[in-house]
C-alpha cells in the first residue's frame, strides 16, 4: 500500500504486520487445539493371552580388564597373549557368542585397544563395552 505525505511528493511504503500477526496466531491456537487430536490412535480392545516364556539367552562372555591390567574371562584370569585363542574356542562352541568388555578407567587405553582387537581377530562381532553412569 502506497501513502503520499502532505509535506513532500514522496511516495512512503510500509507493510502493516498486524493482519500477518493476527493470522498466525490464529492458526497456532488452531494447531495447538487440533494436535493432540490426530496421536489418538484406533481403540481396540486387545484379547487376552497366556504368558509365554522368554526367549532364553545365553549369558555374554566379560572379558575384563582391571586397575592392574589384569585380564580376566568371567572373573578367570588369563594371559593376555592367551585371550584371542579362548575367545577363538568359545566362537567354535558358540557361533553367536557375545562378549561384554569392561575395562578400569585407570587402565591404558592401548591395552583396551588390544583386547578390543583380540575380540576382532577371533571372529566374534558382537561386543558391548560396559561403562558406568
Amino acid at each position: 500500500m502506497a501513502f503520499s505525505t502532505q509535506d513532500s511528493d514522496e511516495v512512503l511504503s510500509e507493510i502493516n504486520v498486524t493482519p500477518l500477526v493476527d493470522v498466525m496466531l490464529v492458526l497456532l491456537v488452531v494447531f495447538i487445539v487440533t494436535a493432540p487430536l490426530l496421536t489418538n490412535a484406533i481403540p481396540i480392545n486387545l484379547p487376552k493371552t497366556e504368558a509365554v516364556a522368554p526367549v532364553e539367552q545365553k549369558d555374554p562372555l566379560v572379558v575384563s580388564i582391571d586397575g592392574a591390567g589384569k585380564l580376566f574371562i568371567n572373573k578367570d584370569e588369563i594371559q593376555p597373549d592367551l585371550l584371542e585363542f579362548q575367545l577363538q574356542a568359545a566362537k567354535a562352541k558358540d557361533p553367536e557368542v557375545r562378549v561384554q568388555l569392561q575395562a578400569d578407567d585407570g587402565v591404558n587405553y592401548g591395552e583396551v585397544a588390544r583386547a578390543m582387537a583380540s575380540i576382532e581377530r577371533a571372529g566374534i562381532t558382537k561386543l558391548s563395552v560396559i561403562t558406568a553412569r
